[in-house]
């Protein structure tokens, strides 16, 4: 294990680098931080570039066992000063263990081929949002998220944590575009589906039990007229309060949640 003091050191300056989109790409790597997070890509048979660990971690609970789990995988582990760990992580309290990972890919043709349902986030840009809606994915069994050009970069550390760990569990294919993205759901038997304010059904009324693709639209202004005109249907959520929308991780969860209801059924 290589022992780095200085800020100056080249593997902290890389690690500091891939707080930027730009770098990540460039790189095809990104970060995770925390002792669960760390041990979930393990686990989940992520390919782990480098780490870096604390001094303090050995002394948290768990951190003792992920060292141990992390050496049996990774051949690239440094250790830092405490200090110089919050320098490069993106947390306020940083548990002093974080991992660069290679970047997943995913070919959209495959994951459409093994699936029947897929969620398509169409320039939504809120971390939290996108985070929650692949957690809620994951639990509900979708089989990918498709994220078009304009959405928030998966990889960013906020995006990330919102997961929990979902993101090591299904196909998530980034930067389409949502027109060819729509005719691809199409011809490969999906029936596209769009949560609209001035939908002609309920959600629940529409029968999901076939192959179904979900559009959850941005956060302020919804899906596109075109994107609207390309879906098969589309779908309305009840509010019969006074609220004039709900959040887009909401709407879409609940959403999510009626294709599990209708194929449990």
């Amino acid at each position: 294990m290589n022992y780095i003091q200085s800020s100056q050191n080249s593997t902290i300056k890389e690690i500091k680098a891939l707080h930027q989109k730009k770098h990540r790409d460039s790189q095809g790597m990104y970060f995770v931080e925390g002792i669960r997070f760390v041990s979930d890509a393990v686990d989940n048979g992520q390919v782990i570039i480098k780490a870096v660990i604390s001094d303090r971690l050995e002394s948290l609970n768990g951190g003792e066992l992920l060292i141990s789990k992390l050496t049996g995988v990774c051949s690239d582990i440094y250790n830092v000063p405490d200090k110089l760990f919050k320098e490069i992580s993106d947390t306020q309290s940083p548990q002093g263990v974080l991992a660069v990972l290679k970047k997943r890919t995913a070919e959209i043709g495959e994951a459409l081929r093994q699936g029947k349902s897929v969620v398509v986030l169409d320039s939504l840009q809120d971390p939290g949002n996108v985070g929650t809606i692949i957690r809620t994915a994951d639990a509900a069994g979708v089989t990918a998220v498709l994220m078009t050009r304009g959405c928030v970069d998966v990889y960013s550390p906020k995006v990330l944590r919102s997961t929990m760990g979902s993101v090591f569990h299904l196909p998530i294919i980034e930067d389409l575009d949502i027109i060819n993205t729509i005719q691809l759901l199409k011809s490969s038997g999906y029936k596209v589906i769009a949560s609209h304010l001035h939908g002609q059904n309920n959600y629940y009324d529409e029968d999901l039990t076939c192959k179904s693709a979900i559009i959850v639209g941005n956060e302020a202004n919804g899906i596109s007229e075109e994107t609207a005109a390309l879906s098969d249907k589309l779908v309305r959520i009840p509010m019969p309060g006074k609220a004039e929308s709900l959040n887009a991780s909401v709407a879409a969860s609940i959403m999510i949640y009626e294709l599990v209801r209708q194929n449990r059924a």
